[in-house]
């Protein structure tokens, strides 16, 4: 799978809702990171929670595309342990969460990010993203101390 039109793929470090620390500023490269975070959280999202979605999108010559998150998502930078802390906030809220730890950026397929995953400290987890999703309230608690992204 593909985001973004710089030819890189999705799958990299850092993907999530809260990356880890990318260079600041309003460079192209970091809008096209931003960018590619919100695509793949986007998926995610679909996945955990698909009324979520929004429908197709069809152009003027009655093409049809595919469907887009149809809710505000906002990506946050946070070190390892800022990805820690907000993934306890969510533990404890209850909230949707979806992982993205270190190892899975060494495995080529979702059968083995799983078993990487299984294997890892759940009390020290190796976050490089995190993907959370519930209540408004109780989601800005989860991320509350954490900076925007870009």
């Amino acid at each position: 799978m593909w985001c973004a039109g710089d030819g890189r793929p999705v799958r990299e470090p850092g993907v999530g809702s809260i990356p880890p620390p990318f260079p600041s500023g309003d460079s192209a490269a970091t809008g096209q990171a931003t960018t590619r975070r919100r695509c793949l959280h986007s998926h995610a999202t679909a996945a955990a929670a698909p009324e979520a979605i929004g429908e197709p999108y069809v152009d003027a010559a009655g093409r049809v595309y595919g469907r887009m998150l149809g809710q505000p998502m906002l990506v946050f930078a946070a070190d390892t342990a800022g990805l820690q802390a907000a993934h306890r906030q969510a533990l404890e809220r209850g909230l949707s969460i979806i992982p993205y730890v270190a190892a899975m950026f060494e495995t080529g397929h979702d059968a083995a990010n799983r078993a990487v995953f299984a294997a890892g400290d759940p009390g020290n987890l190796d976050l490089v993203g995190l993907a959370v999703r519930g209540a408004k309230k109780a989601v800005d608690k989860a991320t509350r101390g954490l900076t925007l992204h870009g």
